[in-house]
């Protein structure tokens, strides 16, 4: 069956009628090992923040609010980086291919990484957090859009779901290597010694490198080459996931399932802000101010909030390794449970969670209460992680996806940017119960927010959505 290259709908009805084989899921789980490192960088710094504050680089908290030498100013500095890769890069991707950029941006964070686990002050240290956050920002976006773009509608919750459980499986892995290495110096010789924050990025920096090398064989996005014209490689693509569809499953045959036609070409990033996707991109926005400050609230600060709730360092790392394991157990219920459910309810059912297990985390003495409390803070956390990373590519079509999840998403990093300067002062003046008021009142407005203005998207194909 042959594709004519002025009708990309004919590959995204192709695509759409693809039964997931084997060949499919390798292909998400290649594109979410780069997400795991991505990930483990995401968290990471809340791993490192104890030995930062111990070796004197950084300050618990500033005595100004928007002060550079505290671990809020590390913290902002790397979504400040995240800002700037998702607002200003993830437009790269619609048009130079998805591939190309989460291969390179991958090896840009590996970089950064690895020069910022050199660094011996705070200047030095945030710029490379920084440079860092860019490619993590860029990367990110990528992948989603791209499995969004991979895999049929009845397949998309699902695809997430399994994409978030590798992803997630990083968070557990930098809490373990936080938790053993943090607390010690290493190598000591004639003085000087190596501290265990550094190899700890060191760690993630090294993993990244040899991703990077495993996935270079990975396809373009047949979406993306049919809408910008190049049908015939949309169609070797297809045409051999189909052939891989029919060998694996004999019974199979290709039936398209008919889908709207969608303009071809290069998108523009105003096309956002016309009909229908106006009131798409204002509520995504609303949602992600609100939703970064929440999730990332607890996330980021876990163990800084336990130590000022008198645990000791080493104890409240301990602590927080514990509450991470759970971090890839959300996603994996979702896995079972998320073919059956729309994404915007289980938006808003884990962000009500969210709030009330913060709300129970903020009163919790003893170790079986708090970590009772994290690991269902994080269950619910990663549930909400999993659906909106689903959700938002859903709602923009094949030539402005990127753009579109770009700009949205770059909300959420600034959020995170000025919200950490505000639980650091929050945490002063309130303690950390006053953080678990804060962290409730943002995903009461996500909630509201997704509940009232968010459209339905459950089995329907991209190209339906964004008609």
């Amino acid at each position: 069956m042959s594709v004519s290259q002025d009708k990309p709908q004919d590959i995204a009805a192709r695509l759409a009628a693809l039964p997931a084989t084997r060949g499919t899921w390798w292909r998400i789980a290649l594109l979410s090992l780069g997400g795991f490192f991505e990930f483990y960088d995401l968290f990471v710094g809340t791993y490192v923040a104890p030995g930062l504050v111990k070796a004197q680089i950084l300050t618990t908290t500033t005595p100004g609010l928007f002060g550079t030498t505290g671990v809020a100013g590390f913290v902002a500095a790397f979504f400040a980086g995240l800002f700037v890769g998702t607002f200003c890069f993830a437009f790269v991707a619609d048009r130079l291919g998805r591939r190309a950029i989460f291969t390179w941006s991958l090896v840009w964070y590996a970089v950064a990484s690895l020069v910022m686990a050199f660094q011996t002050d705070a200047f030095g240290l945030n710029l490379w957090r920084f440079v860092c956050g860019i490619g993590v920002g860029v990367e990110l976006v990528t992948i989603d859009t791209y499995i969004a773009e991979l895999v049929p509608p009845s397949l998309r919750g699902r695809a997430f779901a399994f994409s978030n459980i590798i992803q997630f499986a990083a968070v557990p892995v930098a809490a373990l290597l936080g938790w053993l290495l943090v607390p010690h110096t290493y190598f000591g010789l004639g003085g000087f010694g190596l501290d265990g924050w550094r190899l700890v990025v060191i760690a993630g920096s090294l993993g990244a490198l040899v991703v990077w090398w495993i996935r270079r064989r990975l396809p373009e996005s047949p979406r993306w080459l049919a809408a910008r014209g190049r049908g015939a490689e949309a169609e070797e693509i297809v045409a051999r996931w189909e052939l891989e569809a029919r060998l694996e499953q004999p019974g199979w045959t290709p039936a398209p399932i008919a889908t709207p036609p969608q303009a071809s070409g290069r998108g523009a990033l105003a096309e956002i802000f016309t009909p229908p996707y106006r009131r798409r991109t204002i509520m995504l926005i609303v949602f992600n101010l609100f939703q970064a400050a929440g999730y990332y609230g607890f996330a980021a600060w876990v163990p800084t909030l336990l130590v000022s709730q008198g645990i000791e360092v080493t104890t409240s790392l301990l602590y927080t390794f514990i509450i991470a394991i759970a971090a890839p157990i959300g996603p994996l219920l979702g896995f079972w449970f998320t073919g059956h459910l729309e994404r915007k309810h289980l938006i808003v059912g884990a962000a009500l969670a969210i709030a009330g297990f913060g709300l129970l985390f903020a009163q919790a003495r003893g170790m079986a209460a708090v970590v009772g409390c994290g690991v269902a803070l994080t269950l619910a956390n990663n549930i909400l992680s999993f659906a909106y990373h689903g959700y938002q590519p859903e709602l923009y079509p094949t030539r402005i996806r990127a753009f579109g999840v770009g700009f949205v998403y770059s909300f959420s990093r600034l959020a995170t940017i000025f919200s950490s300067f505000v639980i650091a002062a929050i945490l002063r003046a309130a303690g950390a119960g006053g953080v678990f008021v804060f962290i409730a009142g943002c995903m009461a407005v996500v909630a509201l927010a997704i509940g009232i203005w968010g459209p339905r998207t459950h089995g329907r194909s991209l190209e339906t959505i964004s008609a």
